[in-house]
């Protein structure tokens, strides 16, 4: 679809802004990557480019609405500097489920998917000939072999090593905005991943929609990935993430006792502790076979850091389905979540569902006192980190002079006093924990 519009000026500078997961950070530091090397240069804010990249997330309506906040206060910031309205791209979900609408509503240059944002320099291209490009086609993870190499990177990097879900959680956009479930090459990703070492990383996260459900033909799984990176010289932490309980298989979880690299935290995301609300997400797991796996884990690495996900007022919920969930929070004790209430997205099965509305003064309180249980337990978990010596690897500077800010192995953030360098491995002392952070005193500063 392309639409008539003004011609614009070839954009001389760039900036992306990504919104929800982490997979969207990625993806947006791959459409960073894309524009510097077609020439651009980035600007610390979207006011001052020529080109902005909102990278969208449509798995809650607020997000989805965002959007188009965005787009109109770029357009009015722009203004008020007395500059040309900057060329907008809308990319991500949001573009995948909506791109026509977007066209219409907000008369932006280019819309292009999450499987199609390879094509972006066309499209702007495209756009700054007078045309407005849309891209929402979806094949399968031909993006990867388009995408620059990777560039300088942070001490701590993503890596994409599996997209698209095959789930089909009734309350879910993704299976439609992210294609089918789909593993990338093994070869591949070990040689991204020693790319991603010799830039700098010195932590890589794994990443997928579904990322235990990765695999080969060889059946590696990705245990067996796991395994090959912890072989490069120069890694020090693997991270992998979302998780589906379905497929934490043996071989992972034996993995979490025998890499010493891969650091004691597990996201696994349950959603409810109901079987009935679970059974209408079509989750495929109880919550008995949920507590089962965690046991599991955890007797395979007693020390590791579990978080994971909740929705509250999910259609037809009760409050005894509720407390369900507030009693499972308690029999696990997280050491960090992320909890929402349901918001229900067009074309999926739950938003059909009879009983749509849980009233939103339920669903507000339901959500107070779901997170006045995790941030208990969050609170505890770090305070029972103080008095431990753990690795610290330094990411950034702190508010402070001379403050430094790194992760611990459980993914929490450690702040410092320190003459330490970003990338360093620090040995540090715990001393406070508080509900979000932990401070400590460097003890040993790590070989490089």
């Amino acid at each position: 679809m392309t639409t008539p519009q003004n011609p614009k000026a070839t954009p001389k500078t760039f900036h992306v802004k990504s919104f929800g997961c982490q997979m969207n950070v990625y993806d947006g530091e791959r459409m960073a990557e894309l524009m510097a090397a077609q020439g651009m240069t980035a600007a610390a804010e979207g006011e001052a480019a020529d080109l902005v990249v909102l990278n969208t997330c449509h798995i809650r309506e607020k997000a989805t609405e965002k959007v188009y906040s965005d787009i109109g206060r770029l357009r009015k910031g722009a203004r008020e500097l007395g500059r040309a309205e900057p060329m907008i791209a809308v990319a991500g979900c949001v573009a995948q489920a909506e791109g026509e609408e977007i066209v219409r509503r907000a008369k932006v240059d280019v819309v292009v998917g999450p499987q199609a944002y390879h094509n972006l320099p066309d499209l702007v291209a495209k756009a700054a000939s007078g045309q407005s490009s849309l891209d929402t086609d979806m094949p399968a993870l031909s993006k990867f072999g388009a995408l620059p190499k990777r560039r300088k990177v942070s001490p701590t990097a993503f890596l994409t090593v599996q997209e698209g879900c095959d789930k089909f959680c009734t309350y879910c956009v993704v299976p439609y905005t992210r294609g089918a479930e789909i593993s990338r090459p093994f070869a591949e990703l070990v040689d991204e991943a020693r790319a991603l070492v010799d830039a700098g990383a010195r932590e890589i996260t794994l990443l997928g929609q579904n990322v235990n459900a990765w695999d080969d033909e060889a059946g590696t799984g990705l245990h067996g990935l796991i395994h090959a990176l912890d072989r490069i010289e120069g890694l020090h932490r693997i991270r992998y993430t979302t998780s589906h309980p379905n497929d934490m298989r043996e071989g992972l979880i034996r993995a979490h006792a025998e890499v010493e690299k891969l650091m004691p935290f597990l996201h696994l995301p349950v959603q409810a502790g109901s079987d009935r609300i679970l059974k209408a997400m079509n989750r495929s797991h109880t919550r008995d076979s949920y507590l089962k796996i965690l046991d599991r884990v955890r007797a395979a690495r007693p020390d590791i850091a579990l978080s994971g996900d909740f929705i509250v007022g999910f259609p037809g919920e009760s409050d005894a389905e509720f407390e369900e969930t507030l009693s499972l929070v308690d029999a696990v004790g997280y050491a960090q979540c992320f909890s929402f209430k349901y918001s229900p997205r067009p074309g999926t099965p739950a938003a059909e569902m009879p009983d749509q509305f849980v009233p939103m003064a339920v669903m507000d309180e339901r959500l107070q006192r779901l997170q006045a249980a995790l941030n208990r337990d969050q609170l505890a978990f770090n305070q029972a980190t103080v008095g431990r010596t753990c690795t610290v690897l330094i990411e950034r500077q702190g508010k402070l002079p001379g403050q430094m800010l790194g992760k611990s192995p459980w993914l929490q953030s450690v702040y410092l006093t320190t003459d330490a360098q970003i990338g360093d491995m620090v040995e540090v002392e715990i001393t406070s924990g508080f509900g979000n952070s932990l401070t400590g005193v460097e003890k040993v500063r790590a070989a490089a």
